[in-house]
């Protein structure tokens, strides 16, 4: 399977021509003009690596990323920027980035890049909870061999719950793993991506511990 990139730049032309790149090198791509757009399509989707532009409109560059490091979004980011000041590169790498390339690039510069980051990743091996198994590396889960379409959240529980299998999970350790601490997070809130998960999973899977959290059931 394909690793997919998020891939944000305004300029149309040249999101076009990276896009193209990307795909004869067997790449997906998803492609974002302004930094709302990768916050929405993060919110659905599941990406192996960032490739972000830093002057965007809407949400920088930059800001975008503090925003989606600060949910506890882990992905693999690479900024393309024209900026050489060294305070900009360094407040990237602060706010989470993994590596950078300066515009204007080489086209097979970046494809290297873009392996490089990738490959860093790969000596997670998958951990099994029964039929369920949860592949670090590419952030996914396979529930009897098949792949789930999760959101960055739906993905962050179910791992949470498939760690403590057979075991109580918490609401205080779900708004933990899934929300900032400033955050202000309802019970309803959190029913509904207990909801979507189980519509992912088997009748009966996942139970309501009243008043408490919840548990999911696997046979070893």
């Amino acid at each position: 399977m394909s690793s997919k990139i998020l891939l944000l730049e305004d300029d149309l032309l040249l999101c076009e021509t990276i896009a193209d790149l990307l795909e004869d090198d067997g790449y997906e791509v998803k492609q974002c003009k302004n930094g709302q757009e990768v916050l929405d399509l993060t919110y659905k989707e599941r990406f192996d690596l960032y490739l972000l532009d830093i002057n965007v409109p809407i949400i920088n560059g930059l800001d975008l990323l503090r925003e989606l490091r600060n949910s506890n979004d882990k992905t693999s980011t690479i900024f393309l920027t024209s900026h050489k000041e060294k305070e900009m590169l360094s407040l990237g790498f602060q706010n989470g980035a993994d590596d950078y390339i300066k515009k204007p690039f080489d086209s097979h510069e970046l494809l290297l890049r873009i392996k490089a980051v990738l490959k860093r990743y790969q000596g997670d091996e998958n951990e099994c909870f029964g039929v369920l198994c949860n592949d670090k590396k590419r952030k996914r889960i396979h529930f009897n061999k098949k792949e789930l379409d999760l959101s960055q959240k739906e993905y962050l529980l179910l791992a949470l719950l498939m760690k403590n299998a057979n075991e109580v999970v918490t609401k205080e350790m779900i708004v933990d793993e899934l929300w900032n601490t400033n955050e202000d997070v309802s019970d309803g809130a959190i029913r509904v991506y207990i909801n979507r998960l189980k519509n992912f999973l088997e009748d009966g899977m996942i139970e309501n511990i009243r008043g408490v959290g919840y548990r999911l059931v696997l046979q070893p």
